[in-house]
């Protein structure tokens, strides 16, 4: 008989452990996801901030983005053209992207950092510091989308002065090769902020990913919590219960004798 009892609490003791051995897996899985969106957001932000900030060397401070100007023959008798600049771009907006660049770059490589000892520990993460973790994601959202705007449209502005809206011979990528004369190396700027927008929108949308899996973290410990405090609520009202049946038997017991 005592084979027995423990035998029927081993199996029924199984169904919970593995239901708990999955739930774990099932954990582990999703910060592992976690960690690989932030690898790959620190990759991104590491392919846009190098080429910003080679550009920034290559026009000695300069900010290339949203800047105007056009070509004027140098004088009468010569026709050689000449672009002249007539307003440099304003250089908090390079500061600005150059600086949530670098923001994204850190923020990511500590993050996944936080979640690798996380895993290797067994550990998770408290409801605070998830919706922590949820409000600076979607911070960050925000910045490297703004970020990516403001490199798209400035540096489509750029592209159409030195081409003159399109009307140039040359394409934006082609005048790249072509000493504009400014006193600075024009050599690569194309290259490089094509690399920037691709860094910069790609590290958006990893961001974004993240940030619908933060949500998702909070949105489960909420359901988690409020499912421990209805069990909590049932189980305190069964206890009151049966206690009601207890004393209710001892007083028909006692009434009859």
């Amino acid at each position: 008989s005592a084979r027995r009892a423990q035998l029927r609490m081993r199996t029924a003791g199984a169904p919970g452990l593995i239901s708990s051995s999955r739930a774990k897996m099932a954990k582990d899985n999703f910060v592992f996801a976690q960690c690989i969106l932030y690898f790959l957001a620190f990759v991104f932000g590491f392919i846009a901030v190098v080429p910003l900030s080679e550009n920034t060397e290559d026009f000695r401070g300069k900010c290339l983005l949203f800047t105007r100007g056009m070509w004027q023959n140098e004088n009468i008798t010569v026709s050689k053209q000449r672009f002249i600049i007539e307003e440099w771009g304003p250089q908090s907006s390079c500061s600005f992207i150059t600086f949530v660049g670098i923001a994204s770059l850190v923020l990511s490589a500590v993050q996944a950092w936080r979640l690798l000892f996380f895993i290797c520990k067994g550990h998770d993460d408290s409801i605070f510091n998830a919706f922590l973790n949820l409000l600076i994601s979607s911070f960050v959202v925000f910045a490297v989308f703004l970020s990516s705007t403001i490199v798209s449209v400035g540096f489509n502005l750029w592209c159409d002065a030195i081409t003159e809206g399109g009307s140039m011979p040359s394409s934006c990528e082609d005048l790249q090769d072509t000493d504009l004369e400014l006193g600075l190396d024009n050599s690569a700027f194309y290259d490089q902020f094509a690399i920037a927008q691709f860094g910069l929108w790609a590290a958006w949308l990893t961001w974004l990913g993240i940030t619908v899996m933060a949500f998702l973290k909070v949105y489960h410990n909420y359901r988690q919590e409020d499912m421990l405090d209805s069990l909590i609520h049932e189980k305190e009202f069964l206890l009151g219960r049966s206690s009601r049946r207890c004393s209710d038997v001892v007083d028909k017991k006692s009434g009859m004798i």
